[in-house]
């Protein structure tokens, strides 16, 4: 996410985009504490996946005679029929998210520097998903998302070294909850400090075998050994993000899960190299999601440089800022969004 430092003043003090589509380097400023997550009331009751019952066998009926004809007897000595597991779905039916537009708010509860998601009423911001949602769906059916921040970059390296803080549980519960309740998919959203991004993925694998959650990387905060968040933009590599979508699509075998979305937000050509070494997975798609802030033009030209020789398969997706594209000029229309080629498969604001 290109707005500021996790935990740092507010978005609008970020560095703007310079007419070359690509953002300056974040500055430090201080830290917003993410301990508001850890006050967060926890929600139960999280939706649970149906099953299909068969209809219950009826007893055979008696025998009418000492013997019997073969087939006769293989009729009455049939077995019950088996209840049939429902394979998972999507939220909204399905298994295969091309039919969906996914249009999401991001955020962290109690941080309204780092997204809409993260103030208000819950079930309020859900719903305004679900409208603005329809207003980008065009050709496909919109799926609402939810993106919260589940780790997130700190400018101090905190007791094990990795610049990073892992939000609650009951955090994670909270907003699956309200995802299941308003047919949402619900995305984690990783920035993962000096932390390896795969093994903060891995830590989230309880909720990762659930149909309706995938994975956002926000590889601007992936610090390398010496690296400090704040002082100068993170980076990962193609085979990085492959190794994670390897890990997600074992996931999706394992237990049979629809197609899993897997978005890496980027700012900056720099910030994902040898792109060339992303190697699509079986059930995961990889959305690379254009980043930054600015005017409609500085965006579209952000655009143009990211979607320039990007992999075959890879889908795509924008980044709209509600405050801070109104400061810099005006936040795009759905219909600009929309005229976008390749069409974004994802659209989210912040």
């Amino acid at each position: 996410m290109a707005h500021t430092t996790p935990g740092q003043g507010t978005d609008a003090e970020r560095s703007r985009e310079n007419t070359r589509g690509q953002s300056a380097p974040p500055t430090r400023r201080g830290l917003l504490s993410v301990t508001a997550a850890a006050g967060l009331a926890l929600l139960t009751g999280c939706g649970e996946q149906t099953t299909e019952g068969a209809e219950p066998a009826r007893s055979p009926a008696p025998s009418e005679g000492r013997e019997t004809s073969a087939a006769g007897s293989a009729n009455r000595a049939s077995p019950s029929p088996r209840p049939t597991k429902r394979r998972p779905e999507l939220p909204r039916g399905g298994r295969d998210l091309s039919r969906y537009r996914l249009v999401g708010y991001c955020g962290l509860p109690g941080a309204a520097a780092l997204g809409r998601l993260g103030t208000g009423d819950l079930n309020q911001r859900v719903k305004e998903i679900e409208k603005t949602a329809r207003d980008y769906a065009a050709d496909r059916e919109p799926l609402p998302v939810l993106e919260l921040l589940a780790t997130v970059t700190n400018s101090s390296a905190g007791p094990d070294g990795t610049y990073r803080t892992r939000v609650p549980e009951d955090t994670i519960r909270r907003f699956h909850t309200a995802a299941r309740r308003h047919d949402a998919m619900l995305l984690l959203n990783i920035q993962p400090g000096r932390a390896a991004a795969l093994d903060e993925v891995k830590a989230l694998r309880k909720w990762l075998v659930e149909p309706d959650v995938g994975i956002a990387l926000d590889p601007e905060w992936d610090m390398g050994p010496g690296e400090t968040p704040g002082d100068t933009y993170g980076h990962t590599s193609g085979q990085e993000l492959t190794d994670v979508a390897r890990y997600l699509s074992g996931i999706v075998e394992e237990h049979d899960l629809p197609e899993k979305p897997l978005v890496f937000h980027q700012v900056a050509v720099s910030v994902v190299r040898d792109q060339s070494a992303l190697r699509q997975q079986p059930g995961v798609v990889m959305i690379k999601s254009a980043d930054g802030i600015g005017s409609p033009g500085m965006k579209r030209d952000t655009w143009r440089q990211l979607v320039k020789d990007q992999p075959e398969g890879l889908r795509t997706g924008f980044k709209l800022f509600y405050e801070e594209d109104a400061e810099v000029s005006r936040l795009m229309t759905p219909k600009e969004v929309l005229a976008l080629r390749p069409r974004p498969d994802y659209v989210m604001f912040e």
